[in-house]
């Protein structure tokens, strides 16, 4: 069970605890890391794991300390909902995110490449042509929410995002403090704890605006083999043999959830859509696998598909048939990618 917020937000003044510690203690670290590295594939694995982790540490104290300006700012609180105060946390985490994946970058040695045209209407230079977005992608990985909310918010996009995730994350204090102070929602595993994750997705989408982009992963968690055999056999029980046979000719996806993103479409129907997949994330999906598997000197490749409102569906039926077409076409894109960078 999640903790009341007021416990949550002792996590602050421990990070910065954790942080000093740190600091004093980090000759030896690197040296404890240097030795455990010697027993791990890669260059410095331990290390550059050690140097990110500080990092990590490091930005979500610097973030704290300046929501906690913010705060001040917006009348000790009483105006985090005004547009100007929104900016502001936006711009934070935007700074936020640009360290950490440009740190992320250079420590891994990761390379990132977009495959296909651009995606985003703001590229285009004509004023006015913007329009809100929902993007509907992939969900492989600990860092493609960091990826895709980073590039969403960098400099050459400036979009907005929404988030529906799931409630435990709150215990990262930096995500509880600015995703709390910004439109997006925490939804419980728990169908009895609260609204359910289609109710918060409609909710979230209905107010869209033209800088808004509103992040959805229907898969609803990683591929894993396992998960796979439960979400086909979830779609049998329900009587859905074509989906069930959709879903079965998939090598790299489970089958999309269409409830959020129907919620989403139908709620905002002025909404253009863009899908993404990536590979190179996908084979992390526990801490454990980071440890052994943290992907260095390596390159990731994004694809991104732009469909404008008026092309998308708005019944039921013809989302989920449509929803599912894109996901054999993002499957086929990320088996052919996958063999191709081998």
């Amino acid at each position: 069970m999640l903790p009341p917020r007021r416990v949550r937000r002792v996590a602050g003044p421990l990070l910065v605890g954790v942080l000093a510690l740190a600091v004093l203690l980090l000759p030896v670290l690197a040296v404890v890391a240097v030795l455990v590295s010697f027993f791990l594939p890669g260059r410095l694995r331990a290390l550059r794991l050690l140097c990110f982790g500080l990092v990590y540490l490091g930005l979500e104290v610097a973030g704290l300390a300046a929501a906690a300006v913010l705060w001040v700012a917006a009348g000790f609180g009483r105006r985090l909902d005004s547009p100007r105060s929104r900016a502001a946390h936006y711009t934070v985490l935007r700074v936020l995110l640009d360290v950490l994946m440009r740190t992320a970058q250079r420590l891994f040695a990761l390379r990132l490449v977009t495959d296909g045209e651009s995606w985003s209407p703001l590229d285009d230079g004509v004023p006015g042509s913007t329009n809100a977005m929902v993007v509907l992608s992939r969900h492989a990985g600990p860092g493609d929410s960091f990826l895709l909310v980073h590039t969403l918010m960098n400099r050459d996009h400036l979009r907005q995002p929404r988030i529906v995730l799931k409630d435990v994350l709150q215990l990262d204090p930096l995500v509880d403090v600015y995703l709390n102070r910004l439109p997006n929602s925490f939804v419980s595993a728990d169908p009895a704890a609260g609204r359910s994750p289609e109710e918060a997705i409609g909710d979230l989408a209905r107010d869209l605006g033209e800088e808004d982009a509103l992040l959805i992963f229907p898969e609803g968690a990683n591929y894993t083999p396992r998960r796979k055999v439960r979400a086909v056999q979830r779609l049998r029980e329900r009587g859905l043999l074509a989906a069930v046979r959709r879903a079965e000719a998939m090598r790299n996806l489970l089958p999309p959830r269409p409830g959020g993103v129907v919620a989403a479409l139908q709620a905002a129907p002025h909404a253009d859509v863009v899908l993404v997949a990536h590979t190179g994330l996908e084979h992390l999906s526990t801490v454990r696998d980071v440890w052994r598997g943290l992907p260095i000197d390596k390159t990731l490749h994004l694809r991104w598909w732009f469909i404008p409102a008026a092309e998308v569906p708005r019944g039921e039926a013809e989302l989920t048939d449509w929803l599912y077409r894109w996901w054999e076409t993002i499957d086929d894109w990320i088996s052919t990618t996958s063999a191709t960078v081998r």
